[in-house]
């Protein structure tokens, strides 16, 4: 999928900060290596993973800090909108060099067209064989563009970028407009990365098995989880579970201190999956439920706060299995 990446492939976002022209901040101080191989960039909707990408594509400019790229970038957006008029080679990128490689084979020896040719005397073979490998086979470099379907479009605009030969390769959810036909094609194609930088930004659980490892964007900063999905949701559930075990033994030593008090578990819920928190309110339950023994008073909100206290404690003492620092190491 990708050739002879400079060895500098590479993205660093140094302390980036961005807000929209309302206001609305994104990231505070981001700081964000990506070395070569495969990531999936994950997290909720709004968490901030497309304008990421923007922002590494150049389409964005940081609020502060510096977003800086080692070699070349390519960048497949959500939204594609492709000129129906247009012919296929000249979606590809590549009509001037096959024109001029048309005038050498008739006799034209001027020195222009070498100089459009540069060293792609293949690039005909090679546009071919990329649209062969998305299975875009039968699709003529003379035909239009308005000929093609949908998903088809998506993939003429990845075959052009993969033609470019990026150093570096953002993809933003590639496979939303596709059929089950194309988004195979597209997992073959981030199967056979073997070099360079790739980035997706996907819901699409059986791309994100296939990449190498995976950034949890959350609250402005990322989580790095080694594999791809199902190691990623193995990683989640065992944090979980330590989440569970810590809060337990948070309860059983303060709950010693005050044996009179029932946990009010309206106060308690889940957050993102991974632990139970003290909500905000961090007040006693004002009506428990009446055993037959007779009424027992609610928990105290010092045995409350007792119990938000050593779990907090308890859980910053403790390293998330399986994650990285916010820089990946660089690979190769």
């Amino acid at each position: 999928m990708a050739a002879s990446p400079t060895p500098s492939a590479s993205v660093t976002c140094s302390a980036v900060s961005f807000q929209w022209a309302d206001g609305t901040p994104v990231f505070d101080g981001l700081s964000l290596g990506i070395g070569r191989g495969r990531t999936g960039l994950v997290g909720t909707n709004g968490s901030g993973k497309s304008t990421l990408l923007r922002l590494i594509a150049g389409r964005l400019r940081p609020t502060e800090g510096s977003v800086t790229v080692g070699g070349s970038l390519a960048y497949l957006p959500q939204n594609i909108t492709l000129d129906t008029t247009r012919r296929v080679d000249q979606a590809l990128g590549i009509a001037e060099r096959r024109a001029a490689l048309r005038a050498i084979e008739a006799g034209d020896v001027d020195e222009a067209h070498f100089e459009t040719i540069g060293d792609d005397w293949d690039v005909e073979e090679r546009a071919l064989a990329t649209l062969g490998s998305l299975g875009l086979g039968d699709v003529e470099l003379d035909r239009t563009v308005g000929h093609l379907s949908g998903g088809e479009t998506v993939l003429l605009r990845l075959a052009a970028l993969l033609l470019e030969r990026p150093d570096v390769l953002l993809l933003d959810e590639p496979t939303n407009n596709l059929d089950l036909f194309a988004r195979r094609r597209l997992y073959d194609a981030v199967d056979s990365w073997r070099s360079g930088v790739l980035v997706v930004v996907s819901h699409d659980r059986e791309l994100l098995e296939r990449v190498d490892r995976i950034a949890e964007l959350r609250s402005g900063s990322v989580t790095w989880y080694g594999g791809g999905w199902s190691a990623y949701q193995e990683a989640l559930a065992t944090q979980q579970e330590a989440a569970a075990r810590m809060l337990r033994a948070a309860e059983a030593e303060c709950g010693g201190k005050n044996a009179n008090w029932r946990r009010p578990t309206s106060n308690w819920h889940a957050v993102s999956g991974t632990a139970r928190r003290w909500t905000s309110s961090g007040g006693p339950r004002e009506s428990s439920p009446v055993p037959a023994s007779g009424p027992r008073r609610s928990r105290p909100a010092s045995s409350a706060i007792c119990t938000k206290t050593v779990f907090t404690k308890r859980a910053s003492g403790v390293r998330r299995p399986r994650t990285r620092s916010a820089t990946t190491p660089r690979s190769g």
